[in-house]
């Protein structure tokens, strides 16, 4: 009787905070996987720019004309929309 409440807080735990934040995690895995050259995109910093290359773990992306920056694929946060390549 008395490892019942403890077992249901432990469920209702999993369902209310765990599983959300499982399911946020795919879902921003499966955005990275499917990012490509042309997409416009948002850092974890907010600067805002368009991806130019992808190398592995590594992305470039324009943010003004002649300035291109690397950043990791994880500091990417947001894709955008996907921008005709110029």
């Amino acid at each position: 009787m008395g490892l019942l409440p403890i077992v249901a807080m432990v469920a209702i735990f999993y369902f209310l905070i765990i599983r959300p934040q499982q399911k946020q995690s795919k879902k921003l895995k499966e955005m990275r996987d499917a990012m490509q050259k042309g997409d416009s995109v948002v850092t974890g910093g907010g600067i805002h720019g368009v991806i130019t290359n992808l190398k592995g773990d590594v992305v470039t992306v324009r943010i003004a004309d002649s300035v291109k920056i690397d950043v990791d694929k994880s500091a990417l946060t947001v894709i955008v929309k996907e921008v005709s390549a110029q």
